[in-house]
């Protein structure tokens, strides 16, 4: 069996995934994404691990049986031009980590650290001690905060804001969430997202990215999250508008926002601006590079559900994670 891996992120554990992994496996890393230099090399390869796989690449593996994604998005796998023969599955792992970049952001905008940061690194005290016509901040804990997707990420974070004595309220596609199991005042479908942006004071967005959620998240819902309202982005850049959030961000119709995700994206050398406006020039709006699952921790997790895979599949044992794909052997076990 051959496996090709071709996801930087996985880099700072080839020890790990090597030692995780048969001596009788072949495996092939590519420090980059060059396309022709991985189809030559997928020509008799078994396994493909990476988040990137368009077409080119699945015509130029006939061999293929196995896709593995290297995180939880698998919106970079060419499903269409798949051979039936094909599976693929994706990993989590992330979302404690997000859940942690979640807490820590909602608590910097909303008791507004960050505009004191500002402030007194110009030597401005920007405390209602020293200026009265300041208010008082409002605690994490006397928040509402509506999650906008609950799946991994969503209550994961729950399980962190729970703990401040937040009130939650969630919206996901299916409505099946219950709400009283996951210790919330109400979880509905989507089509409750506008009572949600009304009655929240914290919105977590971390809905999967598709047809029906893209751009799900306007100007009309941004206005009903209000000038003291807080929006964290930690699902995919376009389900919230972009020129909405700017607008609102701009005019301060929106009180604050925290957006790991993003419009625009860099080449390799990671330079690039994340979005036609200038959200940098705007004082409340926390700006990460997608980076908020981003640890350790995440990657060693996908490395070890990774290799266990392909240790199952060598076995011709059932896969776990399965997003897409007949097994061949026998039903897949998707978790």
């Amino acid at each position: 069996m051959k496996v090709v891996i071709a996801d930087s992120y996985l880099l700072p554990h080839r020890a790990r995934f090597e030692d995780r992994i048969s001596s009788d496996v072949a495996l092939s890393w590519h420090e980059n994404f060059d396309v022709d230099a991985i189809a030559a090399d997928v020509a008799d390869a078994t396994v493909y691990v990476g988040g990137k796989f368009p077409a080119a690449l699945a015509e130029a593996s006939p061999k293929l049986r196995l896709v593995h994604v290297a995180g939880a998005g698998t919106d970079g796998v060419a499903f269409d031009a798949l051979s039936p023969q094909t599976l693929v599955a994706n990993t989590f792992h992330h979302e404690r980590s997000i859940a942690e970049y979640v807490a820590a952001t909602a608590v910097v905008l909303r008791r507004r650290f960050l505009e004191q940061d500002r402030q007194l690194r110009e030597d401005r005290w920007a405390s209602p001690v020293y200026d009265r016509t300041l208010r008082q901040s409002s605690s994490l804990g006397s928040a509402t905060v509506g999650f906008v997707g609950f799946g991994h990420i969503g209550a994961q974070s729950w399980a962190l804001l729970r703990a401040f004595g937040c009130t939650g309220i969630a919206v996901t596609g299916s409505g099946s969430v219950d709400a009283a199991e996951n210790g919330l005042t109400w979880a509905a479908s989507t089509d409750r997202l506008s009572a949600l942006m009304t009655e929240a004071d914290v919105v977590v967005v971390s809905a999967p990215l598709n047809e029906r959620t893209t751009g799900m998240i306007g100007s009309t819902e941004l206005a009903a999250l209000g000038a003291e309202g807080v929006l964290i982005n930690v699902g995919r850049g376009p389900l919230v508008q972009q020129d909405a959030l700017f607008e609102a961000l701009s005019t301060g119709s929106l009180g604050g926002a925290a957006i790991d995700v993003w419009y625009d994206y860099p080449s390799a050398d990671g330079v690039g601006a994340p979005s036609p406006h200038p959200f940098h020039t705007l004082p409340n709006i926390l700006m990460t590079p997608h980076s908020s699952g981003i640890t350790g921790e995440t990657f060693e997790g996908r490395v070890d559900d990774i290799t266990a895979n392909i240790g199952r599949l060598a076995a011709h044992e059932p896969l776990i994670n399965i997003v897409a794909g007949k097994n061949f052997m026998a039903e897949a076990v998707i978790s």
